[in-house]
């Protein structure tokens, strides 16, 4: 094993610990395969990675969950109704948790992480002209995270 696999799986013990769970070996080899991977993994990615382990998809599915309620893992939906799951990790701003845009490839299907592009929406100044009705409604504060998905062709495809 590897100084930075060792690493990795020591980091993956302590989160597990400190959120207030038993460091089994189903969580440890969940957050472990995901803190590998490029980007967010869908339950059955993770599944299929993992059975060579002797985890079926049900105990998977439960430790996805777990994990995520913990704060240890988020779960994103990138437009296809499919949940796919990456470990909660410091932004390139020093946020942990951060949520930071997906990169996905038109051509083969990869989704990667875009850990070092940051998205600022920022609204249009209004305009006074038009009445406040007829703009409609104008949210005072936004209270969730909007997901942000970049489509294009990796490297590899060209």
């Amino acid at each position: 094993m590897s100084r930075t696999e060792e690493s990795r799986l020591e980091s993956a013990k302590a989160r597990i610990r400190e959120a207030g769970l038993r460091c089994t070996a189903a969580r440890l080899a969940v957050m472990d395969h995901l803190g590998s991977a490029a980007g967010p993994r869908t339950h059955a990615e993770v599944s299929e990675a993992l059975a060579d382990l002797g985890f079926d998809r049900a105990t998977i599915y439960r430790n996805l969950t777990e994990l995520t309620d913990k704060k240890l893992l988020s779960r994103v939906e990138l437009g296809d109704h499919v949940w796919r799951f990456e470990i909660k990790r410091s932004g390139s701003h020093g946020v942990a948790g951060e949520e930071h845009p997906h990169f996905l490839c038109t051509t083969c299907g990869e989704i990667s992480c875009l850990d070092d592009v940051r998205v600022a929406i920022t609204p249009k100044p209004r305009r006074r002209a038009t009445p406040p009705a007829a703009r409609g409604p104008r949210p005072s504060r936004i209270h969730s995270v909007t997901e942000v998905l970049l489509k294009g062709r990796c490297e590899g495809c060209g």
